[in-house]
């Protein structure tokens, strides 16, 4: 993008597509770490060795050494709504179902939108950078066409402002495409990543709860 862009001065037409467009690159590129980050190294867990050795402990009715584990987590995902389940039997002097169920589920609605935070303007860039590229398109292709028909212009300057409409079409289609397309796939990782974890705070929570309930 950087060799692109020296074609393109605050004089030059369609600098402000570029420009708009830069901006755009950085925006998915902090939004894209951040989210990795997150998703990757903060919140993800080994799930089945985590899940073991928590099981272990809830049937052995070792609750507070349970709840260390879940602590020492940190703001791993899967660990925090766990900790809010094992927290409620701790506390209770009698383990009722729903009070077990309903505990999690307040666990896991704190945890999820902080999971889907954000993922989503990946897409959004994605699909703008895109139309951006494809307006820069449109208006380097107008500028070609109205170079050719242009009255009182000697051929050689025709032929320049033609070559400058063109280049412009094409740097910005292949600007917008470049941010689209690593945008789209950072998006699609994460995306699904997320989803991972959840579906895993679904299955081991509701196995932790028929485990927590069938222990009394």
């Amino acid at each position: 993008m950087a060799d692109v862009l020296k074609n393109f001065s605050t004089t030059s037409t369609g600098w402000v597509f570029m420009w708009v467009l830069l901006v755009m690159a950085v925006f998915m590129i902090a939004i894209a770490i951040e989210r990795i980050y997150y998703i990757m190294v903060r919140s993800n867990v080994n799930a089945p060795k985590f899940m073991a050795e928590i099981r272990k402990l809830v049937k052995a009715g070792d609750y507070d050494n349970a709840l260390e584990l879940c602590r020492s987590a940190k703001n791993k995902a899967l660990p925090q709504v766990v900790l809010a389940g094992i927290k409620k039997v701790s506390e209770a002097e009698t383990i009722e179902f729903r009070a077990i169920q309903n505990s999690v589920d307040e666990g896991t609605l704190e945890v999820i939108p902080k999971l889907q935070e954000r993922t989503g303007y990946l897409a959004m860039i994605a699909n703008v950078a895109t139309l951006i590229g494809l307006m820069g398109t449109i208006y380097g292709l107008i500028a070609a066409f109205k170079s050719v028909s242009a009255p009182g212009i000697d051929q050689a300057e025709k032929s320049r402002m033609l070559a400058a409409g063109i280049s412009v079409a094409m740097n910005t289609t292949l600007t917008g495409l470049s941010i689209a397309v690593p945008s789209i796939l950072v998006y699609t990782y994460i995306h699904n990543k997320t989803a991972q974890i959840i579906d895993e705070i679904d299955e081991h929570t509701v196995k932790l709860i028929n485990l927590m309930t069938g222990n009394q």
